[in-house]
């Protein structure tokens, strides 16, 4: 593979050779970092204040809801540089071979959401800015932008991980600087007396809106973790995999989050902006000649984060079984995003309510996927046997219908506990929520079964995954294997 940042990554699903393993765990920062500085976190500061919180719970949530949902990104890292193979690829360990699929299928459907979701974000926010610059913010905008952005997003993922890496870190600094520049700008809008008070909410107001924290930041990448982490070498530190993907999908998250709440905070009016237009309330509060800056940083956080998406997309469509090279899987995704664009945006009338409505409920099942993943990882002592992964006859296997169950299981309770009001046809969910209130109660919007799902994959597959994970690693011994996942920790 060519180390040109502007040449086509030939790799997919494939185990990266030891001659092209690179970096160190630190240069994990920077994609984190460039995927998560996104305008959208501010919104959520508002969301988080719905649930009715005081100042300090709003805070503690925003914190603990962020770091712990990447803390599990963090551990999934680490299978990538175990296996040196894509997170969904490397999944097959816990699912076998072709039992795999399922959850590949569910991860492609929840990231061409998403990547979907950010071009649209993308799309609106560059009409809305250059309304206010006077510039039209119509038709023949949106259309030029849909063109612009989407085209970033393909040609980024399709090259793939090295211009992803180093494209990433220029994101990160020109991002970061313009958000901190924004941040000063709209700080004169704080009004610390009103934060002060703020009512506090109740143990089910905090819990929920905890759960709520963690579906939409670091949940929402779980399934990606370990596709950037696979091209390090072995030796790498498993602690500094772990803390320099948390840290640098957290950082920014959690300032804008942080950011979101002061600002949402302090005026009733600017709490209903935001809420339901980030963009379009900070665009109010900003002097006119930043929002050509604000625009770029804009724009760049949701590409960044959007190229990552369509990148994991295409490894998870090839996991799925398609037999194409990786671009070509990429571009596919690409093409969906663009047919999904231009509906939003120049067709629905309502997507916020039914697009988060189909999120949730693919993020119910991802959760199951998750605690069996992560626990399959910490079940592990040695690093896998990497071309037994693309065998079904090997000693993982065809179909773990333990793993399959578990899935199902996860969902159908999952499902219970959560409820889309503002989507019709996902009106049969919630099923459970009469036990805890009901689908109006205090609960009823935290999102709990995601967090109950992913409870159920992870304490199901310690019971049910022990001994098929022991069988695995005793072939190991059999065989004579140096392989072993004794990595010295710390930081590199």
């Amino acid at each position: 593979m060519s180390d040109t940042a502007l040449s086509v990554e030939v790799n997919g699903i494939n185990q990266i050779s030891e001659a092209e393993r690179k970096g160190r765990p630190r240069d994990l920062f920077w994609p984190w970092f460039a995927a998560n500085v996104s305008v959208l976190a501010v919104a959520y500061g508002s969301y988080v204040l719905g649930f009715g919180l005081s100042l300090g719970q709003a805070v503690f949530v925003g914190v603990v809801g962020i770091a712990l949902s990447n803390a599990l990104v963090g551990v999934i890292a680490i299978a990538g540089k175990r296996g040196s193979a894509p997170t969904m690829t490397l999944t097959r360990a816990a699912f076998g071979v072709r039992g795999s699929r399922l959850p590949s299928l569910i991860s492609w459907l929840l990231t061409v959401g998403w990547e979907t979701s950010l071009a649209v974000v993308a799309v609106l926010a560059t009409a809305t800015i250059f309304d206010r610059l006077g510039a039209g913010g119509g038709t023949a905008t949106k259309l030029l932008a849909l063109i612009v952005i989407v085209a970033l997003i393909a040609v980024g993922g399709a090259l793939g991980f090295n211009l992803i890496m180093r494209a990433q870190k220029w994101i990160t600094w020109i991002a970061g600087v313009l958000t901190v520049v924004y941040m000063v700008f709209a700080a004169d809008e704080i009004d610390f007396g009103k934060l002060g008070d703020l009512p506090g909410g109740s143990t089910a107001a905090v819990v929920g809106a905890l759960v709520f924290t963690m579906t939409g930041f670091g949940l929402g990448w779980v399934n990606a973790a370990a596709d950037y982490s696979r091209y390090l070498p072995r030796s790498s530190s498993t602690g500094g995999v772990v803390w320099w993907t948390a840290f640098g999908a957290s950082l920014a998250p959690a300032v804008l989050l942080l950011f979101g709440i002061l600002l949402a905070g302090s005026s009733d009016t600017l709490n209903k902006s935001i809420s339901a237009d980030p963009v379009g309330a900070l665009t109010t509060i900003l002097p006119t000649w930043f929002l050509l800056p604000f625009a770029v940083v804009t724009i760049l956080g949701l590409v960044a984060g959007a190229v990552m998406d369509v990148y994991s997309s295409g490894l998870a469509l090839l996991n799925v079984g398609l037999k194409v090279p990786r671009w070509v899987a990429v571009c596919i995704d690409s093409t969906l995003m663009l047919i999904g664009s231009i509906y939003v945006v120049f067709f629905a009338n309502d997507f916020l309510g039914p697009f988060q409505g189909f999120l949730i409920t693919l993020g119910v099942p991802i959760a199951a996927w998750c605690g069996i993943f992560i626990a399959d990882i910490l079940l592990r002592k040695r690093d896998y046997a990497e071309a037994e992964l693309f065998t079904p006859s090997g000693r993982y296997g065809d179909i773990r219908w333990a793993s399959v169950l578990l899935v199902v299981v996860g969902s159908v309770v999952g499902w219970g506990l959560v409820t889309n009001t503002m989507a019709s046809w996902l009106d049969w969910q919630g099923y459970f929520l009469g036990a805890i209130g009901g689908k109006s109660g205090d609960w009823a919007f935290a999102n709990l079964g995601v967090i109950v799902s992913l409870a159920i994959g992870f304490v199901g597959y310690l019971v049910l995954g022990r001994g098929a994970v022991r069988s695995q690693e005793a072939a190991d011994a059999v065989e004579g294997s140096p392989r072993t996942t004794a990595q010295p920790e710390g930081v590199n």
